[in-house]
C-alpha cells in the first residue's frame, strides 16, 4: 500500500494531549481522484475518441457490473437519483389524487417525485434513534388511496424491511426503496434495492459510489417493472420514433458510466474504510468522555451499514453553537436536515404543523453530520473530535487505539477537472449534499 504524508502546510496546533490540524474537509472527492487518475482519464478519452456519449457500451456494461454486485436482476440507468424516484413511480402508474407514504426526515427529491405525478405525499414519523420511517407510523398513515410505500435508507443504515415488507402485503402496495445514500449496505446478507419492488439509487458526487456529476439507477426483481423502466427513460420510444407512452429523457451519459466502472471496482473497499472510520469515531468520543453530551449513531446488527453519513445529535439546544465553533475552527460539517419536507414552504397546502412529526422536528433541531469519507485520516478524526471536545471543556482520556488502515492519503492537486479541485473545509451555502 502506498503511505502519502498530509501536505507540508496542515501543521499542527495542540489541545489537551491532542494535536490538532488546522482544518478538515467534509469532503475530500480531490483524495479520490488523485489515486484513480489515469484510469479515469483513460476511460473519459475512450468515450471520447469513441464518439458514443448517450446510453454507450460502458452503460450497458456498467449495467451488469452492478447486477453483478447487488445481486439483482434487472439494472436501469438514468439521468440523476432524482429521475429514478421519478420513473419508478411512472413504472408503477402512480397519478394524480394517488397517495405514497414516506417519511418527513428525507431530502426533498423523495417527495417532490411524488408531486411532479400529482400524487400526495404522506409523511410519516422516524424512529428517534436511527433516523428511519417508523414502520408502525407509516401503518397508520395508510388510507384508501395510498398506492405505494417508499422507504428511504437514509445516511447508508437500511429501514426495518421485516416490518415494512409485511404492512405493504397487507395493504396490497409496492415498495420503492429509496437507496440514494445505501449502495452496498444489506439487510439479512440481500443489497439494497432487491428488498422491494424497485430500488432508487443516486450517483451524485458525494455518495458513496459517485460520478463526476449527476447519475442514477434503478433495481427491480420484476421483469415487467424492468421494461416499463427502460421504456420510459427514453421518450416511451420503441422503436425509434414509434412512442407507445409517455416517458421522460432521462439516460445516463457514456462518460459517467466509464467513470464509475473505474469506481466501482474500488467500492467495497472505500465501504470498509467508512465503517472503520466508524469505529475510530467511537472509540475518540469515548475518550473525550462526551458520550453523555452528544448521541452518536448505532451500527444494524440485522446488515451492512455502509455511513454514507456519520450523524451525531446535540441535545438541549446546543447543536448550531457546536456548529459555529466547528465552522470557526475550519471543521466541516453539515445538516441533514434542517427543516422537516412536511414543514416546507411548497407542501403549505396539504395542511401539515409543527408539532405533527415531533421526533422528525426534533431530529431537524439536533442532528449534525461529520466527515466520514473513505480516505479521512486519524489525525484528522483526531481534530473533529478534539474540536468537538474543545466545545464542551473536555480533554483526551488515554492514547487512541492503533488506526486499523494507512492514515495517510493522497496530497491534493490544484490541477485536474473543476470539480475535483481542492473543496472547502466548511461547504458554502449554495453546495448541494443530498
Amino acid at each position: 500500500m502506498i503511505r502519502h504524508e498530509l501536505p507540508t502546510e496542515a501543521k499542527q496546533e495542540t489541545f489537551g494531549d491532542a494535536n490538532l490540524l488546522p482544518s478538515v474537509g467534509l469532503l475530500a472527492l480531490d483524495r479520490q481522484y488523485a489515486v484513480l487518475r489515469e484510469e479515469i482519464r483513460g476511460a473519459i478519452e475512450r468515450v471520447c475518441d469513441s464518439g458514443r456519449f448517450v446510453l454507450g457500451p460502458d452503460v450497458a456494461d456498467l449495467e451488469t457490473d452492478l447486477s453483478r454486485e447487488l445481486g439483482v436482476p434487472h439494472v436501469i440507468s438514468c439521468a440523476s437519483g432524482s429521475d429514478a424516484l421519478l420513473l419508478a413511480l411512472m413504472a408503477l402508474g402512480i397519478g394524480p389524487g394517488d397517495e405514497v407514504v414516506l417519511p418527513s426526515y428525507t431530502f426533498f427529491a423523495t417527495a417532490s417525485a411524488v408531486t411532479r405525478l400529482g400524487a400526495i405525499p404522506v409523511f410519516a414519523e422516524i424512529d428517534p434513534a436511527t433516523y428511519l420511517v417508523d414502520p408502525a407510523d407509516v401503518a397508520r398513515k395508510i388510507g384508501p388511496k395510498c398506492r405505494a410505500i417508499v422507504p428511504v435508507h437514509l445516511f447508508g443504515r437500511t429501514a426495518d424491511m421485516d416490518a415494512l415488507l409485511p404492512i405493504a402485503r397487507k395493504a396490497g402496495v409496492p415498495v420503492v426503496e429509496d437507496a440514494a445514500q445505501s449502495i452496498l449496505s444489506t439487510w439479512h446478507g440481500r443489497c439494497s434495492g432487491a428488498l422491494g419492488d424497485v430500488g432508487c439509487f443516486s450517483f451524485y458526487p458525494t455518495k458513496n459510489l459517485g460520478g463526476i456529476g449527476d447519475g442514477g439507477f434503478l433495481t427491480t426483481t420484476r421483469d415487467d417493472i424492468a421494461a416499463a423502466l427502460k421504456l420510459l427513460r427514453v421518450h416511451g420510444m420503441e422503436p425509434r420514433y414509434y412512442h407507445q407512452v409517455i416517458g421522460i429523457n432521462s439516460r445516463l451519459d457514456t462518460i459517467q458510466a466509464a467513470v464509475l466502472r473505474v469506481k466501482l471496482r474500488h467500492l467495497d473497499d472505500w465501504t470498509t474504510s467508512r465503517q472503520r472510520n466508524v469505529a475510530r469515531y467511537l472509540d475518540l468520543f469515548a475518550r473525550h468522555g462526551l458520550e453523555g453530551l452528544v448521541v452518536l449513531p448505532t451500527d444494524e446488527p440485522r446488515g451492512r451499514h455502509v455511513w454514507n453519513q456519520f450523524v451525531i445529535r446535540v441535545p438541549g439546544g446546543r447543536r448550531d453553537a457546536l456548529r459555529g465553533h466547528l465552522t470557526t475552527c475550519k471543521v466541516g460539517t453539515e445538516i441533514y436536515y434542517p427543516i422537516p419536507l412536511h414543514l416546507q414552504k411548497c407542501f403549505e397546502h396539504l395542511g401539515w404543523k409543527k408539532g405533527d412529526l415531533p421526533e422528525t422536528e426534533l431530529a431537524a433541531e439536533e442532528t449534525l453530520a461529520l466527515p466520514i469519507f473513505p480516505e479521512l485520516t486519524v489525525d484528522e478524526q483526531r481534530t473533529v473530535v478534539g474540536r468537538i471536545a474543545e466545545f464542551f471543556g473536555k480533554a483526551a482520556r488515554g492514547e487512541p487505539k492503533p488506526a486499523a488502515t494507512g492514515s495517510g492519503h493522497p496530497s491534493p492537486t490544484a490541477d485536474g477537472p473543476h470539480f475535483l479541485r481542492r473543496m472547502n473545509a466548511v461547504g458554502r451555502a449554495d453546495e448541494v449534499r443530498c
